[in-house]
């Protein structure tokens, strides 16, 4: 597995942020039983870049914590039967790897977001990766139903690795 780790900003955390990242990508995967070596880029930037992006991409004018940008399309969350069908397209020929998709992380966000909800900037972390790792498996929260399907997911990943608020 391959993750390649961008700092646009300096984080500043107080943990080993790209061994937490490995850690909780690795985990996603495997929770989800995702069948291919995989590469996953992960950003981390400043808000007015997360701004900058969110514009660019989604025409939402405004600041966010975090965006993912898959590079498979699913019929069904952690469908991965149809993922051999794209391989010509997301493979990484260097590695033979997966290109799973990129995560972006405001990190001002992280730090706010983990003092509004009251628990630890790395449990804020580790979980907006793991919502980025769900969403780069195919799952999504538009509606209420695969709202709670996905929650339920983060929530087993969390505390597989006993991050917890």
């Amino acid at each position: 597995m391959t993750i390649n780790i961008i700092c646009e900003t300096a984080p500043g955390f107080s943990f080993h942020y790209k061994k937490l990242a490995q850690t909780v990508i690795e985990q996603s995967l495997d929770s989800e039983g995702f069948p291919y070596e995989a590469e996953v880029n992960l950003t981390l930037v400043d808000e007015k870049r997360i701004h900058e992006i969110n514009l660019e991409t989604r025409q939402i004018d405004a600041p966010t914590d975090v965006l993912s940008f898959p590079m498979i399309a699913y019929e069904f969350p952690a469908d991965f039967d149809g993922v051999e069908d794209q391989l010509d397209d997301c493979v990484n020929p260097d590695t033979q790897e997966v290109l799973l998709g990129d995560i972006v992380i405001c990190v001002s966000r992280v730090y706010a977001q983990a003092k509004e909800y009251g628990h630890s900037v790395k449990r804020e972390y580790a979980f907006l990766i793991t919502h980025s790792m769900l969403h780069l498996m195919g799952y999504d929260h538009m509606v209420p139903e695969d709202a709670a399907l996905m929650e339920a997911h983060q929530r087993e990943i969390l505390n597989t690795l006993q991050i917890t608020r």
